[in-house]
């Protein structure tokens, strides 16, 4: 590896030696994987400082090795949904012959699994911490402020560094109306922490950490009422998508409040609390949860004190292609900067930023074509763009779509309504520049995450319509469907989404 040399001429022209190459500022996804990807292959003398591990977050004091995915977000989500489905694959198993005793019904011991997430999850925090000392990476458990554009403080000790990485994500937002600060009003934090599984519950919010944590616990039993001020679920995601998944949420049973806000939360009494939209809907329940998004966490942190831009709005970091901030030693990477919000793309960031610190190649982190999963039930799989932006960046698309029953619910499992099927493709149309370039997939399927990451692949090779026409399909499976698929649905283009746009 490249072997990194500390010294360097200060500005005034003297030597200047400074204690690290690299401080990064986070031991999350993209900080920890940044660390290491400098230390292990470039040589570089790096420090990341953490806060101590805990399963629920805050500010100044609790946070842990892996950070948001690993202790509180991605894993521990997942794992919860893995055992949701158990009640699924009773009813499917009766469909296909197999038989219980009469009134046999799965019950949830709900501390031992939770105990069981939390040691997996303890595991990983020291797996991350097992990684950072094989790179030889110094790490120090505190909060760090930026004091000047090469120096950290962190527990009140001062520490050099030629370079510093912001890396400390984002933190849950909860909208301050009456009630929002009462007990038993919850983040996703303390969401996947519950002590005690809740009989109903109301989630506030439309994006994919709501739709998960709906379908999850509906699986384990809760009654679930999912509220969002949208006609749909899933702003930001294709259109066709967001309203089949509305219809399977529908189908499975989760209460679904479209078009409302919330207005008060009150203490009912019996550890019950009393949750009201503005469209007059009042429902008594064990917990509400908000869902309602995710601010970067940049507050406090020296920021703006040393000169870096941070967008007053959104807090978000301000940087630029290579992750530089408007401070020249200062990077940002991850959630913090709020540009694509996902955990590969904060390691992918994390490699690129080391390459351009430390390898000698800037590198641009590429946040085109990433494919991505929501893990609602059915889950989502989506690369590429929407129908709408599909067509006004390439002037005009194909649109092909495909809606079944799957396979395996021909069999009388009384679940093919809510297990529905979509695949939809979108190839730029015949007489415009890439013409059969295929830009868009999207699906709600099952396994739809598992079926995504290889056409991620194709889509960032060039694939094309007439590629994906000439495969052939493995059966009997979903996944052939995209080899299949000739019949085009319509044809969009970019005057009729901007049409559709002004009368909005």
């Amino acid at each position: 590896g490249i072997v990194w040399h500390r010294r360097f001429m200060a500005a005034e022209g003297r030597p200047h030696t400074y204690e690290y190459d690299l401080f990064t500022i986070g031991g999350g996804s993209a900080g920890v994987r940044a660390s290491r990807w400098s230390a292990a292959n470039y040589g570089a003398k790096v420090a990341l400082a953490e806060l101590p591990f805990s399963l629920v977050s805050s500010k100044h004091s609790a946070g842990g090795l892996g950070g948001t995915c690993v202790i509180r977000g991605c894993v521990p989500k997942k794992l919860f949904i893995y055992g949701s489905h158990l009640h699924e694959d009773v009813k499917d198993a009766m469909g296909y012959g197999w038989q219980f005793p009469r009134g046999f019904a799965p019950t949830v011991d709900w501390p031992k699994l939770l105990e069981a997430k939390n040691s997996e999850v303890t595991r990983l925090n020291g797996i991350y911490r097992n990684m950072l000392d094989g790179a030889k990476v110094d790490v120090l458990e505190g909060y760090a402020r930026i004091v000047d554009p090469h120096t950290v403080e962190v527990n009140g000790k001062r520490i050099t560094s030629k370079y510093i990485c912001v890396a400390t994500g984002g933190r849950a937002v909860v909208p301050q109306i009456p009630g929002s600060d009462l007990p038993g009003v919850l983040t996703s934090d303390e969401a996947l922490a519950l002590p005690k599984r809740p009989d109903k519950i109301v989630i506030v919010g439309g994006g994919y950490i709501a739709v998960e944590f709906a379908c999850f616990f509906h699986g384990y039993g809760s009654e679930v009422h999912l509220v969002f001020r949208a006609e749909e679920p899933l702003r930001g995601f294709d259109e066709d998508v967001r309203t089949h998944l509305h219809q399977l949420l529908k189908a499975k049973g989760i209460h679904v409040h479209a078009g409302h806000s919330p207005e008060s939360i009150k203490d009912a009494g019996r550890n019950k609390l009393l949750f009201k939209t503005k469209q007059g809907a009042s429902l008594t329940v064990d917990n509400v949860m908000f869902a309602t998004g995710r601010k970067p966490n940049s507050a406090d942190l020296g920021l703006e004190q040393v000169g870096v831009k941070v967008d007053a709005r959104s807090g978000k970091i301000l940087v630029d292609e290579y992750s530089k901030t408007s401070v020249d030693s200062i990077y940002a990477i991850g959630d913090v900067t709020d540009r694509m919000n996902l955990t590969p793309v904060a390691l992918m960031e994390g490699v690129a930023m080391s390459k351009t610190l430390f390898g000698g190649v800037k590198t641009r982190p590429d946040h085109d074509n990433v494919p991505s999963a929501v893990f609602s039930q059915p889950p989502i799989g989506s690369c590429g763009l929407t129908e709408a932006d599909a067509a006004v960046k390439y002037g005009s698309v194909d649109v092909y779509i495909s809606k079944f029953k799957p396979l395996k619910h021909t069999m009388p499992t009384g679940r093919g309504d809510q297990e529905q099927v979509l695949m939809k493709l979108l190839a730029v149309s015949d007489g415009f520049a890439e013409a059969g370039r295929v830009v868009g997939v999207h699906m709600v399927a099952a396994d739809a995450g598992e079926m995504v990451q290889g056409l991620g692949i194709a889509m960032r090779a060039g694939a094309t319509k007439a590629h994906f026409d000439g495969t052939v399909g493995v059966h009997p499976t979903s996944a052939e469907e995209w080899c299949t698929m000739r019949t085009k649905a319509r044809t969009t283009t970019a005057a009729h989404v901007n049409s559709a746009r002004a009368r909005l």
